[in-house]
């Protein structure tokens, strides 16, 4: 399965209730008017694009429409495709250029945070880096327990200290580890917890005093892993992290089991964050770096799925449909035509009822007719048992003399 098949795969159940629904909706319309532009607005919310975002995607629609003069509605689904796809256009990519980055990992309770790290872990390992894990989610109950399940998944080392240590000690000494081994990546678990937003400033702070003492320079990345199937309770997440945290990107994971991915265009219309990962599905490799056009193309997937009919083809098939009910409705009204006759003969014969040389008679031309059928019939040729004897006969012969 291709990169563009998984990502549509998990966007089904998004795709089914924003494009497919949209599509319902304009191929009901005979014309554009503002009716058409408020139930668009109304079913962008439903899918969790939220309001603001959902206003912005109809007021970019409205000008496109004037400027192509576009008169259509079947023509609306490829241009808001496009206005999408201009929307989730940044910097998706994942910045890790200097031996050692770092990749500092944060997330709620629940979102999959530590299996995004066992996930990233093993694709850059599978792109020919050498990474290395660092448990610096040292507070949450088996958290470390987790992520050593997954370093040994993904193949990478782990370095880890007991629970309720203090987290910047973890990165120190992954830090130390990945320069004594040569490591490319560093990905640290780091803060899980929103309840304090000064603690969680305190604690990022000082893991990012280490970094920068231990490692003045390098590329650092502080992704923020979301669980789509909160939908705007995820923009929130975003919003409150960004304002504590430096965040440079969103992992945004469990696409596949939820309807809500319309949520990550609020988050870059909205946040202005990147979303550098998707999670389609359970397999490790289906954390999928995050590409708007693909994204676009799944989630309306109008040249696959759901295309818009043209007016010359949608006329064409209008033809097509209207000869098809006419052949239907000219064979029930044969049928009834039948049925009337029958019912006709019918009562005739209960006022005239059949005579006994008439009944003769009809039994004789039925006998008639059905003998006329079978002389046509090709005579089929029946097997002759004197030839099938006469092929053992000088078997036979043969064993008379001896």
């Amino acid at each position: 399965m291709g990169i563009f098949d998984k990502i549509r795969e998990g966007l089904k159940k998004t795709r089914d209730t924003i494009s497919g629904q949209i599509t319902q909706m304009v191929n009901s319309f005979t014309k554009i008017d503002e009716e058409l532009f408020e139930e668009l607005e109304e079913l962008l919310v439903m899918g969790d694009v939220g309001v603001n975002t959902a206003g912005f995607i109809c007021d970019q629609l409205r000008g496109k429409i004037k400027e192509k003069g576009i008169t259509d509605p079947s023509l609306i689904l490829g241009e808001l495709k496009a206005i999408v796809s201009d929307m989730l256009q940044g910097d998706n990519e994942l910045h890790i250029s200097t031996k050692p980055s770092i990749i500092l990992v944060i997330g709620v309770n629940g979102v999959g945070k530590t299996t995004t790290i066992g996930k990233l872990a093993s694709r850059l390992k599978g792109e020919g880096k050498s990474v290395i894990l660092g448990a610096a989610d040292t507070f949450r109950a088996a958290a470390i327990e987790q992520l050593e399940v997954w370093a040994d998944r993904a193949g990478v080392p782990l370095i880890k200290h007991k629970e309720g240590a203090d987290p910047a000690a973890v990165v120190f000494d992954t830090i130390a580890a990945a320069k004594a081994r040569g490591c490319d990546v560093i990905i640290c678990d780091t803060a899980g917890r929103l309840h304090n937003k000064k603690n969680l400033m305190d604690e990022l702070g000082k893991i990012s005093r280490v970094i920068d003492r231990e490692l003045p320079g390098c590329d650092r990345e502080t992704l923020l892993v979301l669980d789509a199937a909160t939908g705007q309770n995820a923009v929130n997440q975003a919003r409150e992290f960004q304002s504590a945290a430096g965040i440079t990107g969103i992992v945004l994971t469990k696409l596949d089991g939820t309807p809500k991915g319309g949520v990550v265009l609020p988050i870059m219309q909205d946040l202005g964050l990147p979303v550098k990962f998707i999670g389609v599905g359970e397999q490790v490799d289906d954390l999928q770096p995050f590409d708007p056009d693909a994204f676009a193309d799944a989630l309306f997937d109008v040249q696959r799925e759901e295309a818009p009919v043209l007016k010359e083809d949608r006329d064409v098939w209008e033809e097509e449909q209207h000869q098809e009910e006419e052949e239907i409705l000219e064979e029930q009204s044969q049928a009834q035509e039948e049925a009337l006759a029958g019912e006709a003969l019918l009562e005739q014969l209960e006022e005239q009822p059949p005579t006994e040389e008439s009944l003769l008679a009809d039994i004789d031309a039925m006998l008639e007719e059905t003998q006329a059928e079978e002389s046509q019939e090709e005579p089929q040729e029946e097997p002759q048992p004197e030839k099938k004897k006469r092929r053992f006969w000088p078997f036979g012969r043969k064993r008379d003399e001896e």
